[in-house]
């Protein structure tokens, strides 16, 4: 692919995912492009295994925009970081196509675990501000990860993952777009169960008291049989 070519495709990736773009010419001040094309670069290098190069590569890139991508991993076509400072992205970690990472996001390894020991990422994934994934696992297709999770095992396809550790609280049959991937709008699952506590606990009251009604009722008609028993005595 030609440079004119892959500019022109970021352009356009960054213009449908980033609504505070006014300007293509912005594209060039957006640490995600920068990043991407210092990645692209300095992965040939580590293919051809000059390790130095492509690593120095990649270290200017940290310096410039905050974000860090080891040459070595194996991204796919139509990554978008927003934002993207403090983003990390390790040797061996797989992302495939269509995926939106937002600032803080890592994706990292549990220890030092030799061969494949970071998550590998399905296509059309979107991982909210803060997230981490660690370990060598898959995250599957059309999955988006909510902000400040901990993902340490492996996401079925079409999941949403939120909390710490993150667990699965929804799953689609069907994809969602990426442009369904709103970060900001996931359910919460500590309020569901706070939500489904109430509920049994009013329930719960509302059985007591009718079991003390029943019980008063049992008592009256038990003192007034007693009664009557005592008045035939007489």
């Amino acid at each position: 692919m030609s440079l004119i070519k892959y500019i022109k495709e970021e352009m356009e990736i960054i213009k449908e995912r980033d609504a505070a773009i006014h300007s293509p010419w912005e594209v060039f001040l957006y640490p995600s492009f920068k990043v991407m094309l210092h990645y692209r670069l300095a992965h040939k290098l580590y293919l051809s295994e000059k390790y130095f190069l492509a690593r120095w590569i990649s270290q200017r890139a940290v310096r410039k925009t905050g974000i860090e991508i080891h040459p070595g991993a194996q991204i796919g076509k139509g990554l978008f970081i927003d934002h993207g400072n403090g983003v990390i992205i390790g040797e061996t970690t797989i992302i495939g196509d269509n995926c939106t990472l937002y600032q803080g996001v890592t994706l990292g390894g549990t220890g030092k675990e030799l061969g494949k020991r970071h998550p590998t990422i399905g296509n059309n994934v979107m991982i909210s501000a803060g997230a981490k994934v660690l370990g060598s696992f898959k995250i599957g297709d059309n999955s988006k990860i909510g902000a400040g999770s901990v993902v340490l095992h492996e996401v079925p396809p079409n999941s949403t993952v939120v909390g710490v550790p993150g667990r699965v609280v929804e799953r689609q049959k069907k994809h969602a777009p990426q442009l369904t991937l709103d970060h900001g709008n996931l359910p919460d699952p500590v309020q569901e169960d706070l939500c489904n506590l109430r509920k049994a606990n009013i329930t719960l009251n509302n059985r007591i008291a009718q079991l003390e009604q029943q019980m008063e009722l049992l008592l009256k008609e038990n003192n007034g049989h007693n009664f009557s028993k005592k008045e035939e005595g007489k």
